[in-house]
């Protein structure tokens, strides 16, 4: 049963979480500038009450001065009660104005900030539709030109490996190691390796649009393994290196899909075979753990730094800024294929010690509808 695995386009994801981010900062913004307003009114108002004090305590001290001068009885005390009683008012005016014009200032700006932020949100919105819409615009037409161009190149591919073996069945056997019978070799090799590349991309495609078809089905986990390990023992012979497979048990009845978890496999054992040097030994084991099988592949080579142990699993990584050897898609794949599956994938490394990947796939209950279900 072949399945699509559609989840939320990295690309909005990232989209939308700076949305959010952009919206509290705003919210923020406008928070802190309406705190500094009113701190500033406030500051004003205090300053305009701190001189109308001032105001009134010198208008009473002069009002006590001109009290001492000699006057009939009872006209000094009615003249600085006057004065005091004038300046009394003048001082509630000029307070009840400063908070009068605070009350105003303050409305003013709720209601400037109350439409500014509906007006930038919805600008915002708008802008996320269009580049939103460009994307879906974008993306379709990449993938179908990628589709396009994938089916023309394997067509070219395959019409050269033919040819290559074509031309290599003319070969006598004493000659396999003339000129042309390396080249021949050279030639698949590279068809091989341009082959990946171009499945590598494809799949890419389809996990950044949403969609990785998988075909999930009851299989033996352990048989898959050993499938694995018999393909690339050959180049680990060539390269001077052990390859080795430790399964407790057998069978492993799971459901998952064959093609794709082999696909994991075959880049996790080629990534130990390139960074591993003649001499060294790669396992590959397999238990089951709490519902769910637990795979591993682990090598002796040169081992990857803690501070890039998240980092290998993202798009085109590379070990360093000079590698060639890939593209670095493979393990972006594997997370995504097991992601897919509801399992989980990690690494752990020491430096100079090597490194272990791990990856878990959910054993299921033997149905495959329900499988289906789970992704």
């Amino acid at each position: 049963m072949t399945v699509e695995v559609t989840k939320p386009r990295p690309e909005r994801e990232e989209t939308d979480e700076s949305l959010r981010h952009e919206r509290d900062a705003t919210d923020r913004a406008l928070a802190e500038r309406r705190a500094l307003i009113e701190a500033k009114s406030d500051a004003a108002v205090t300053r305009a009450r701190e001189h109308a004090d001032a105001a009134l305590n010198a208008a009473r001290e002069n009002a006590d001065q001109r009290s001492q001068e000699p006057r009939r009885p009872g006209q000094a005390s009615e003249a600085v009660a006057e004065e005091r009683s004038l300046e009394d008012v003048l001082v509630r005016g000029e307070r009840a104005l400063a908070d009068e014009n605070l009350r105003r200032e303050r409305a003013a700006h709720a209601r400037v900030l109350s439409k500014l932020l509906p007006l930038e949100r919805d600008k915002t919105d708008r802008h996320l539709l269009t580049e939103r819409a460009r994307s879906d615009d974008a993306i379709s037409h990449r993938d179908d030109f990628l589709g396009i161009v994938s089916h023309d190149l394997r067509n070219l591919l395959s019409g050269i490996v033919l040819s290559v073996d074509l031309l290599s069945q003319d070969t006598p056997a004493q000659d396999e190691e003339s000129e042309a019978a390396l080249a021949a070799k050279r030639i698949r090799r590279y068809a091989a390796r341009m082959s990946r590349l171009i499945d590598d991309l494809v799949d890419v495609a389809s996990i950044e649009s949403g969609k990785l078809a998988t075909n999930v089905g009851r299989g033996d986990a352990s048989a898959l393994l050993a499938d694995a390990v018999d393909m690339f023992q050959p180049m680990a012979s060539d390269r001077g290196i052990t390859l080795e497979l430790d399964v407790a048990d057998r069978p492993l009845p799971t459901d998952f899909d064959g093609e794709r978890i082999l696909q994991v496999l075959s880049n996790l054992v080629m990534n130990s075979i390139k960074f591993t040097s003649p001499g060294g030994r790669i396992c590959v084991r397999c238990q089951r753990a709490d519902g769910e099988l637990l795979v591993s592949v682990s090598d002796t080579g040169p081992g990857i730094p803690v501070d890039m142990l998240e980092l290998v699993f993202e798009r085109f990584w590379q070990v360093g800024k000079k590698d060639r050897r890939g593209l670095g898609l493979g393990l972006y794949i594997c997370k995504s294929i097991v992601e897919a599956h509801g399992g989980r994938i990690w690494v752990e490394s020491r430096m100079g010690e090597g490194s272990t990947f791990y990856f878990t796939i959910p054993r299921g209950s033997g149905s495959s509808d329900q499988r289906v279900a789970e992704l």
